[in-house]
């Protein structure tokens, strides 16, 4: 049974930019947590933190209950990270990268395809995959990573900016597949300026603010406290702007 992922008291500075300070979060197994902030709030640092890009300064950061410092490979075991900018191969097709993933993962290359062949479906990428990804769009490339990402069934997901440049009928796919994730027991963070998409699906709303988590928990009970009878993205609003020295 998946614990989901926990950060305590998780601090991170460049130089003398304080990035994050004391950020205590927790996406329990079974939802979703939306992740808001304007720019610079420390949204992208707190991803790549999780996603074991950057060593947090303090703190520590458990996925299904494992120290990622203590622990990292098996850690990173259970996540699958999707980047805001999909990185792929350029000489290979999305099939040959799917497979060079699957079998980095440990997958039997008859499983490896075998997965491929059913996210590659639900994202409907057959027409594609087996063309060169330097061909691709930035929403083509955006559906195999998503695939990519599904292959290993992972038990914590972790998204910064999951719907930039997808068309609409692939943002209802990939809400749907991120719903299905979660009603299956998985615990997902993403990171994301489309609040008002987002809210449909989201659980827990976190709010972050020069550094500091400013508001966090379920969405009905956030946005009850800051604004009663609003919308999570009035909420945020209310929040962010209310903490901004710059706005009038």
């Amino acid at each position: 049974m998946s614990s989901g992922l926990v950060l305590e008291g998780v601090s991170k500075s460049y130089g003398k930019k304080e990035a994050l300070r004391d950020l205590t979060l927790r996406v329990p197994p079974g939802t979703i947590t939306v992740f808001l902030g304007p720019n610079g709030a420390g949204k992208t640092t707190t991803i790549k933190l999780v996603a074991g890009l950057l060593r947090p300064d303090a703190g520590r950061i458990r996925v299904d209950g494992i120290d990622l410092s203590q622990a990292p490979l098996e850690a990173k075991r259970r996540l699958s990270y999707i980047p805001d900018e999909p990185y792929l191969y350029d000489k290979l097709t999305g099939r040959e990268f799917l497979r060079f993933v699957g079998r980095l993962q440990g997958l039997a290359d008859a499983e490896s395809d075998r997965r491929i062949g059913l996210w590659g479906e639900r994202f409907e990428a057959g027409a594609f995959l087996d063309t060169l990804t330097e061909s691709y769009s930035h929403g083509m490339k955006q559906r195999v990573v998503f695939c990519a990402a599904l292959l290993r069934d992972p038990t914590v997901l972790v998204i910064d900016e999951p719907l930039v440049g997808l068309d609409p009928h692939t943002i209802r796919t990939a809400l749907g597949v991120l719903r299905e994730r979660a009603e299956a027991g998985g615990a997902i963070l993403i990171s994301s300026h489309s609040i008002q998409v987002l809210e449909g699906i989201a659980d827990r709303a976190g709010i972050l603010q020069d550094g500091r988590l400013v508001e966090e928990g379920p969405v009905a009970e956030v946005v009850g406290r800051v604004r009663p009878g609003g919308t999570l993205e009035e909420a945020f609003f209310d929040l962010t702007e209310r903490r901004d020295p710059g706005v009038p």
